[in-house]
């Protein structure tokens, strides 16, 4: 019984790209694609072992830097317990630190398993479909990263509000375990909104919108981003969907400017 092929190259025994240096390019089995997958996954996982138990070393560390937002903030209440946050479980003291630990592995092992979906996926892309999807991965990325860093930085502004909105009625003791899960929804939603020029970058680049189009656009589209902003932060202040506005129509010029001078669209 013939053994199924699919489309894909080979390069020195190794996966390579169209018109490499080395072997001819002939086709890969099934099973040869799911050996270089099952390769990919166990070294992503490797990494991401190790970058987790590098992290778990560091973990108060880690805890710490997350911690300051709301240090920041508790500074502002005025509380008889300073900037102690409480644990509500006895197993939080130990399961936080292993959290932390698992999705800092995560970011510090990224590079790698990007590294290693792409070794999988270039092969079978065309020449023109490799130049878009790289920049597009890397500009995921940055973008995700920048969105993260802002949030990092502009919510203590909202922590404070929610924290002194009862004023001497209430203090406020925060739980860690719910703060850190607060914390990162916020970085998520600003991570994910905040790719919103490579979305219309993409967009632009295989024809389905213009410079033109988006300064056209322009009212209806801050009329969204707002609305958006309003609708995904959490949270009932409202600084933190206000600066999340401001972002993303910053972030949506700045799309209309690269699209127009460099995508020439």
């Amino acid at each position: 019984m013939a053994t199924r092929r699919l489309t894909g190259w080979r390069w020195g025994g190794q996966r390579g790209f169209p018109g490499g240096p080395a072997d001819d390019p002939s086709q890969l089995t099934l099973v040869e694609h799911l050996e270089e997958f099952r390769r990919a996954l166990i070294v992503s996982l490797v990494a991401w072992g190790l970058a987790t138990g590098l992290a778990f070393a560091f973990n108060q560390q880690l805890i710490a830097v997350l911690e300051r937002p709301l240090h920041q903030a508790l500074l502002r209440t005025h509380s008889p317990f300073g900037q102690k946050v409480v644990v509500t479980s006895p197993i939080q003291g130990l399961a936080i630190p292993f959290e932390v630990a698992a999705v800092a592995g995560v970011v510090l092992a990224l590079p790698v398993i990007v590294w290693q979906l792409w070794r999988f996926i270039a092969p079978g892309l065309r020449a023109n479909e490799r130049q878009l999807a790289f920049p597009f991965v890397a500009g995921t990325l940055v973008f995700f990263a920048l969105g993260g860093v802002f949030a990092y930085f502009v919510l203590p502004v909202g922590l404070s509000f929610l924290a002194t909105f009862l004023g001497a009625n209430a203090v406020y003791l925060p739980d860690l375990g719910a703060y850190l899960s607060f914390l990162a929804l916020v970085v998520l939603i600003f991570g994910i909104t905040f790719e919103l020029p490579v979305a219309l970058s993409l967009l632009a680049a295989v024809g389905l919108l213009g410079s033109r189009q988006l300064s056209h656009w322009r009212k209806p589209g801050y009329f969204v981003i707002i609305l958006v902003a309003l609708i995904v932060t959490p949270g009932a202040d409202p600084f933190t969907p206000t600066f999340l506005s401001v972002a993303l129509i910053l972030l949506y010029e700045g799309s209309i400017l690269f699209i127009r001078g460099f995508l020439h669209r």
